[in-house]
């Protein structure tokens, strides 16, 4: 894996206890950041902070709350002074079902963690990396935002939104030396796995024409990029990680 050079950089990672935000954060960390951890699981990501060294800090967030992000934004800086670099990976995937047969309070709690967190952690750096002039924001979407997955309305229309909003913030802080930008993961297999029906998994898993699922290294990879101070000219865009099932 290429290493990129992170010394002297801060990056927060929501949902960095595990999964994809826990690879990326071994690969930051590994740079020379100083990495904060933001996730719901304390015990687990005060594990995953042990496992990196002592310039790793884990905070217990609720990223669908904003006086929760408010908080630990503040604990983070109190800890390191600034922050560079925002890795939004926190997301839930819900169950699997028709519309019809939705659960409305399910439906309102996919949006407002994968939508509105999203929203709430952006909103919490915006300002200062402007100021500072200097930010890398990576917003992690889903290929189901671009494709739409059946029997997952909820998940892919609350991916669909990270996308455009990720559009839309990387054109208003195009005039600074901020890259806002997100990628279109297919299914890593994770623990948002326990939350879909074997069927929902092998027909994601038959779209992908790698015939594999990704890898969590894959995804660090082109995250990693997207977060260095080599990604100077890219904004507001979408990277495909979806093994050939959308390249648009």
């Amino acid at each position: 894996m290429n290493k990129f050079d992170f010394e002297g950089r801060t990056a927060i990672i929501t949902g960095g206890a595990q999964g994809i935000g826990k690879a990326v954060a071994e690969v930051l960390a590994k740079g020379g950041a100083r990495v904060a951890l933001w996730d719901t699981d304390q015990p687990l990501a005060d594990d995953t902070a042990r496992q990196l060294g002592n310039r790793s800090l884990a905070v217990e967030v609720d990223i669908a709350d904003w006086d929760s992000v408010d908080a630990a934004y503040a604990k983070t800086k109190d800890a390191f002074g600034h922050v560079d670099i925002v890795v939004n990976s926190a997301g839930i995937a819900g169950s699997n079902s028709p519309v019809s047969d939705y659960s409305v309070e399910e439906f309102h709690q996919i949006v407002a963690v994968n939508l509105l967190g999203t929203f709430h952690v952006n909103k919490a750096v915006a300002a200062d990396m402007r100021a500072q002039n200097y930010g890398r924001i990576i917003n992690i979407a889903s290929v189901a935002g671009k494709e739409g997955n059946p029997n997952a309305a909820a998940y892919s229309s609350s991916k669909a939104g990270v996308i455009g909003f990720t559009k839309s913030l990387g054109k208003e802080l195009a005039d600074c030396n901020v890259a806002v930008n997100c990628v279109t993961p297919a299914a890593a297999r994770t623990r948002i796995f326990d939350q879909m029906s074997q069927e929902h998994i092998d027909y994601m898993l038959s779209k992908i024409p790698r015939g594999r699922f990704l890898e969590l290294n894959e995804a660090a990879s082109m995250i990693a990029w997207l977060a260095s101070a080599e990604n100077s000219f890219t904004t507001g865009g979408v990277f495909d990680l979806s093994g050939g099932r959308a390249t648009y």
